[in-house]
């Protein structure tokens, strides 16, 4: 699904600067651990739930030959309080010429009290009040260091793997240029929450009112012609190619490795499907890394993808 070749002008794989230091945090129950041993499978050298006075001399006395390091805490954690956490963080950080990143794991509250529930865990904060209560307390707790955060990741929609794959491309040690990750996906069940760019595709003609097509996917050919006749779709793709053309060699400049695109429209099963398949096409077929996914398409059978027509980005 990912494609193997590198961006035009994008430096090739090398070791990324030794020195990061990611602080992996954020709601009890949300997937922390989850990340955090995700970034130890990847190669980081991983602590969690360490007392806090501790953190400071493991970083220092880290292996010299370990390129990054993972700490996990939340408000299970001895010794946690904000102010002094980041603090003490940034001091030694800043003493051993290392970079500080904070990632923060979030979930809807509906969920984490789901798990809660099924799982008969005590929630730390809820006490004998219901745990929705505990929720709703730790959220305050911990909402100014989401706001500090580098990256919040919401993982209400997502799996193990695909959480892998979020952290993958945010923090994966070789240095690949910006890697592209391309969902359709339909409004009626919400936005990606996880996407950096949304594009509204809901003005293109819908194929779900012709009754031929109303069954087929923005994969088939059928319906990619009939969308291709729209007048509006031409000016709009090549619109979307000239936006995204100067973007991503500047997020690589930034130090930006991953960028969501969501493309969206009513039911995520002809419009979308189609216009992320073309412009999946169109960034690979201009050398640049990208994967897709379809969130809301349901369909029994895997039709062939659609394959690059129109100009590709400029290099």
């Amino acid at each position: 699904m990912t494609a193997e070749c590198c961006p035009k002008g994008f430096r090739s794989p090398v070791a990324v600067s030794r020195g990061r230091v990611l602080l992996v945090t954020g709601m009890s129950g949300a997937g922390r651990s989850t990340a955090l041993k995700t970034l130890e499978d990847m190669g980081y050298e991983a602590f969690d739930n360490l007392p806090l006075s501790l953190v400071s001399a493991l970083i220092e006395s880290a292996a010299a030959d370990a390129p990054a390091i993972a700490v996990g805490a939340d408000v299970r954690t001895r010794g946690f309080a904000i102010g002094s956490m980041l603090g003490t963080l940034d001091e030694v950080v800043g003493r051993t010429a290392r970079k500080l990143q904070v990632i923060f794991v979030d979930c809807d509250d509906e969920l984490l009290e789901r798990r809660y529930t099924e799982t008969r865990r005590p929630h730390p904060f809820a006490g004998d009040r219901p745990v929705i209560d505990g929720i709703r307390l730790e959220r305050g707790v911990v909402a100014s260091l989401r706001d500090r955060a580098d990256l919040v990741i919401d993982t209400s929609d997502l799996n193990a793997a695909e959480l892998k794959r979020l952290l993958t491309g945010h923090f994966s040690q070789k240095n690949i240029g910006v890697r592209v990750f391309v969902t359709s996906f339909a409004y009626r069940y919400g936005l990606p929450r996880n996407a950096d760019l949304v594009f509204d595709v809901r003005f293109l003609d819908n194929p779900h009112y012709v009754p031929e097509l109303r069954w087929l996917t923005g994969r088939d050919l059928a319906v990619a012609t009939r969308i291709e006749q729209d007048p509006g779709f031409l000016p709009f793709f090549s619109g979307l190619l000239s936006l995204l053309e100067p973007l991503l060699p500047r997020y690589e400049k930034e130090g930006k490795t991953y960028l969501t695109i969501g493309i969206g429209c009513t039911g995520g099963r002809h419009r979308s499907v189609y216009v992320a398949e073309r412009l999946v096409a169109e960034l690979r077929a201009a050398g640049s890394r990208v994967e897709l996914s379809h969130r809301d398409l349901v369909t029994p059978f895997p039709p062939a993808p659609i394959q690059a027509s129109a100009p590709v980005l400029a290099s």
